[in-house]
């Protein structure tokens, strides 16, 4: 029996290492991309270079009104360059600690310090830092963990996913950069709490999660393109950014420093907001 069962776990390590190789080769051909859309959104800050288009997401709370023009990136994953999303069993068995990072780049064979890599420790330690006062932030590498740390934070069974729906996008003229108006008065999503999960650059699907109980609002947002492109986007408000890094980048795009004003963002389209449901 015991025999069988060592076969069994032999099969299943050689299938997962399958299936990371498999992850990672399409992780090389997406991290540039995934990397600097995340570095912007989540780090809060780049190491260099002036300010990138893909940083037209942030906006002011008073710009919420119907016909507001913008200039809007939204960044759009490819699905044939997507990390695979891992199920629990199987993430449950690779180590997820930046403690750990040398074996994982030797477990499926990148070298460290290549972008890669450094994408991968960058995701860790997103991972491992500690919330600032009244936040909440978890990472889940399967959708199971996702799913039971969402519940156990908005203290319900019952949720319900918001993500931005981008239309026409085989349209020869979508742009990921382009003027959009806002067709209709925001609808606000009135909760009492959220929870944000943004995908990071990983050889497979991790989502770093967040929210601040009390301190964010939820918007619906129907957005018509300059190039005839309509999306249907959700946009967050952090209303309270007094704990922000002095460094965030919304800071240099908007103005202003941490607590002096709130924050709004467009959410990308594979990006997701739990909120409970009715």
């Amino acid at each position: 029996m015991a025999s069988s069962t060592n076969s069994c776990n032999i099969i299943f390590h050689v299938l997962l290492l399958i299936q990371l190789c498999s992850s990672r080769a399409i992780y090389e051909k997406s991290k540039n991309n995934h990397m600097e859309e995340n570095h912007i959104e989540i780090f809060g800050k780049k190491e260099h270079g002036d300010l990138d288009p893909a940083l037209n997401v942030f906006f002011h709370v008073n710009d919420l009104y119907l016909g507001k023009k913008m200039s809007i990136y939204f960044a759009v994953s490819d699905p044939s360059t997507t990390p695979r999303l891992l199920a629990r069993e199987q993430v449950d068995l690779i180590p997820f600690s930046s403690s750990k990072l040398p074996y994982l780049l030797d477990f499926i064979s990148l070298a460290e310090g290549s972008p890669q890599a450094i994408a991968m420790e960058q995701t860790l330690k997103q991972c491992e830092l500690e919330p600032v006062p009244g936040e909440i932030r978890f990472c889940a590498s399967s959708l199971e963990s996702m799913l039971d740390s969402t519940r156990r934070i908005l203290g319900t069974d019952k949720l319900k996913t918001l993500t931005t729906q981008i239309h026409n996008l085989t349209s020869p003229s979508f742009t990921l950069l382009q003027g959009y108006t806002f067709l209709k008065e925001p609808l606000e999503i009135h909760v009492p709490d959220m929870v944000a999960c943004h995908t990071m650059a990983y050889p497979y699907t991790v989502y770093y999660c967040h929210g601040q109980k009390g301190h964010n609002r939820v918007f619906q947002i129907p957005l018509g393109g300059e190039n005839g492109n309509r999306v249907d986007s959700i946009a967050v408000c952090h209303m309270d950014t007094s704990m922000w890094d002095h460094d965030h980048v919304a800071f240099r795009v908007l103005g202003g420093h941490p607590g002096s004003s709130p924050v709004c963002h467009f959410l990308p389209a594979d990006n997701i907001v739990w909120i409970p449901s009715p």
